[in-house]
């Protein structure tokens, strides 16, 4: 609720610890009247995703690109996932993808649709993130993709058979999140589950 109450839980204070990359907050909050208790919040902004996904060939599209928490954790930090980004001020979630989908891998998409919108990681993240399904075909490519230079982005655009990404799943080479959600959506949608 907008007002920070609901489930018995009440905000007793608000302090900014950090407002670098993103901001991260203490919250005092009380639950139905017990003792005041305190969470960090990462308020990492508010998201939209899309899976490209062609139906004459059976073919989605992703993107590889460097993440720093893998790293930090141990892991890999090339990531394939589905194409992303931050909704910036009041812009819609579908008109943000539709421009991630062009910088990111030159493609124009067909047939947006919002599926859900869902809290990745509610237990210390603000964030909330909408995704979406669309179809592209050969011809709706634009350009290379690849990101914004000028932001630093480095993406490798992948095309991949939709059951090979989803394989890829199973063999621990997807394990982004959203992009594993976004699979499994397409895999219903499309009756592939027993293929």
């Amino acid at each position: 609720m907008a007002d920070g109450q609901g489930g018995g839980l009440r905000v007793l204070g608000r302090e900014t610890l950090s407002d670098g990359w993103f901001r991260l907050e203490k919250v005092v909050f009380s639950q139905e009247g017990g003792a005041p208790q305190q969470r960090e919040v990462y308020h990492n902004g508010t998201g939209a995703a899309v899976l490209p996904y062609d139906p004459a060939r059976r073919t989605v599209l992703l993107v590889r690109q460097p993440r720093i928490p893998a790293l930090v954790n141990g892991d890999d930090p090339m990531m394939v996932e589905a194409c992303a980004g931050m909704v910036e001020g009041g812009d819609d979630p579908g008109d943000t993808v539709l421009r991630e989908a062009v910088e990111e891998l030159g493609c124009r998409l067909r047939a947006l649709r919002k599926l859900f919108t869902l809290y990745p990681s509610p237990g210390s993240s603000a964030e909330r993130l909408h995704l979406f399904a669309a179809e592209y075909a050969p011809e709706d490519r634009t350009g290379p993709g690849g990101g914004l230079e000028g932001e630093g982005e480095r993406i490798e655009v992948l095309e991949l058979p939709l059951a090979r990404a989803w394989a890829m799943v199973g063999e621990g080479a997807i394990r982004d999140a959203k992009t594993v959600l976004l699979l499994q959506q397409a895999r219903m949608e499309h009756d592939l589950i027993s293929r």
